[in-house]
């Protein structure tokens, strides 16, 4: 068997595991306050589904293929690269049994086969979090989920996120407004520009076949920046290009801007550099990104109107994505989880019994079935030789608590190895602290 890992597969140790699961305990918490329902969906989807709206993620979908198949049959099926899309296909294929507007979270690993880096994987778990109304959904949805994602980040121990947003229909208004045509294309342009700068950027719209001067146009937009709906459209309308979808985005986004005013202004702002890549974005898009930090986006999101529907039924949409393994990557990698308390246990245990001696074992096991009767999380060790070992091995494991069981005339006693102090108790009554 090889030992060797997979570019792109991480797995974690077990002290980094149970910080994993430590962050989706509370964002399955911060979810479920706001009443949405966790949902679990299949792996797979028809990979034309998968190609009409992945955007320039095509070349990155892992096809499903059985190897006795022939060589000449196309693959049908692929893995999600995200989760939006197989949602969508749920909400439409159960739209009779669901009530609308509809709010599920869902934790669940996507595949994208992209050049792997830091934050960067081909298997990653996301949270997502999404409202899907039928036939119509007010924009104020839109204010729900980016208040909720600034809530979920600002209760996670990450660094300080800050939210930008910006609508699809304000930049297709301007991009209109310039005489552009492919929207989409120009679109995709200005999405990297955090990853190339704006020369290159520049020079891809020209290569594009849009003019110096209007490739100068589309960067000036994406400067515009604000936390004040009304501010924000004064920048826009400064610019002097008129649409009509340029007003309507600009309604739809000082908006959400407002429905955020009691949110920090240094967590939210409208940025109208942000475009998000993915085709089925159709207003409102959010990214996230750690204040202070050079990593790219930790969670983004967005309005997608014509996604769900089914027939002729209209289910648009709203959510967003938390990039669970992005985050635990770049946090790892920086150190930036060791001030957690209990961070390096690598046990889920709180007591570790000691044994006395193989004669004795259970005696030992005992005493912890009635610590595990009330909600103590207790092991055995795993030898009777010597206290010293078995107090090393609990140590080791970041297990806090050993427990001698009575022996003799000695009763029990619980010993807090981080401090030293071992003192008389009851596996009737005692907790640990």
């Amino acid at each position: 068997m090889s030992k060797k890992a997979l570019s792109g597969f991480p797995e974690w140790l077990p002290a980094d595991e149970l910080v994993q699961q430590d962050l989706l305990t509370i964002l399955r918490r911060e979810f479920s306050l706001h009443g949405y329902v966790p949902l679990h969906t299949r792996a797979v989807e028809p990979l034309s589904a998968l190609l009409s709206k992945g955007g320039d993620t095509d070349k990155e979908i892992y096809v499903l293929k059985r190897l006795s198949d022939a060589p000449e049959k196309a693959a049908e099926l692929g893995l999600h690269f995200d989760l939006t899309v197989p949602f969508a296909r749920y909400v439409a294929a159960n739209r009779g049994q669901l009530t609308f507007p509809f709010r599920r979270y869902q934790i669940q690993p996507a595949w994208r086969g992209e050049r792997p880096q830091l934050g960067r994987y081909r298997e990653f778990l996301q949270a997502d979090i999404d409202i899907i109304g039928s036939e119509k959904l007010d924009v104020r949805y839109d204010g729900e989920i980016v208040r909720l994602l600034a809530h979920t980040m600002g209760a996670l121990p990450v660094p300080r996120t800050k939210l930008m947003i910006n609508n699809r229909k304000v930049l297709e208004g301007l991009y209109r407004g310039l005489g552009i045509e492919d929207i989409t294309g120009t679109l995709r342009i200005v999405d990297k520009l955090d990853k190339i700068g704006p020369e290159k950027v520049a020079t891809l719209l020209v290569e594009a076949g849009r003019s110096a001067e209007v490739a100068d146009r589309c960067l000036a937009i994406a400067e515009i920046s604000s936390t004040v709906g009304g501010e924000l459209e004064s920048q826009v309308r400064a610019l002097g290009i008129e649409h009509e979808l340029l007003d309507v985005g600009l309604g739809e986004l000082s908006s959400v801007l407002d429905q955020c005013a009691d949110v920090s202004s240094a967590d939210v702002v409208a940025d109208l550099r942000i475009a998000r890549g993915l085709d089925y974005y159709t207003g409102t898009v959010v990214e996230g990104v750690f204040v202070g930090h050079d990593l790219s986006t930790v969670c983004s999101g967005g309005r997608y109107d014509n996604l769900a529907g089914g027939g002729k039924a209209r289910l648009p949409g709203v959510g967003a994505s938390i990039g669970v393994t992005r985050i635990m990557g770049y946090c790892l990698n920086l150190g930036l989880f060791d001030a957690l308390p209990g961070y390096g246990r690598a046990s889920t245990a709180d007591v570790m019994v000691a044994v006395h001696g193989e004669d004795s074992r259970t005696d030992s096991e005992a005493v912890a079935r009635q610590l595990r009767a009330r909600g103590v999380s207790t092991v055995v060790c795993h030898t009777s030789k010597g206290y010293g070992k078995q107090i090393g091995w609990a140590d080791k494991a970041g297990i806090p608590y050993v427990w001698m069981p009575a022996r003799g005339d000695n009763g029990h006693t619980v010993k807090d190895i981080r401090s030293g102090e071992q003192v008389p108790a009851s596996p009737e009554d005692w907790s640990p602290v």
